[in-house]
């Protein structure tokens, strides 16, 4: 199972400055919960986004995209030059597409799932985007509105 999460603005912005563009102690707290023992794939500027004294992210695999092979990333966190290297790697595992933008725009041809915390806001000046859900493809399953935002599963039509 291959489930893309984030969170994403009106105008589908996921990242603003390499760093959300809001403070959602909620959104974290789902996303702790949804992600937990599973497979994170992520590119190298999610992975530098992420404090350096909260990385790796515990009790996940974490799974950094780079060409770069002189790359270096700590002891237990797996590099691979492509995506698709990565989920043939973790195929019997439960996947997670964490970000950023070129992650999302290759995983969303492949994801399962998506577990999106939308945010109602729109960014100025953002810096990376979601890709657009197509509603030919997918299809609401859940939603739970809070204020501000709602928690949102898409799941193939």
């Amino acid at each position: 199972m291959i489930t893309l999460v984030a969170a994403i603005s009106k105008n589908l912005c996921i990242g603003k400055d390499n760093d959300l563009p809001w403070d959602i102690p909620e959104d974290m707290e789902h996303m702790r919960a949804v992600t937990l023992g599973k497979v994170l794939i992520m590119g190298r500027k999610t992975w530098e986004s992420i404090p350096e004294n909260r990385r790796p992210l515990p009790k996940r695999t974490n799974v950094v995209i780079t060409r770069n092979k002189n790359y270096e990333l700590p002891k237990g966190v797996e590099r691979y030059d492509s995506i698709e290297e990565a989920v043939e790697a973790h195929k019997n595992e439960e996947i997670i597409g964490f970000g950023g933008q070129r992650i999302f725009e290759e995983m969303i041809k492949i994801a399962d799932e998506l577990d999106l915390t939308l945010v109602n806001q729109e960014i100025e000046e953002c810096h990376a985007f979601f890709p657009a859900i197509d509603p030919k493809v997918w299809e609401e399953a859940e939603r739970d509105d809070r204020d501000g935002f709602s928690f949102v599963k898409y799941t193939h039509k």
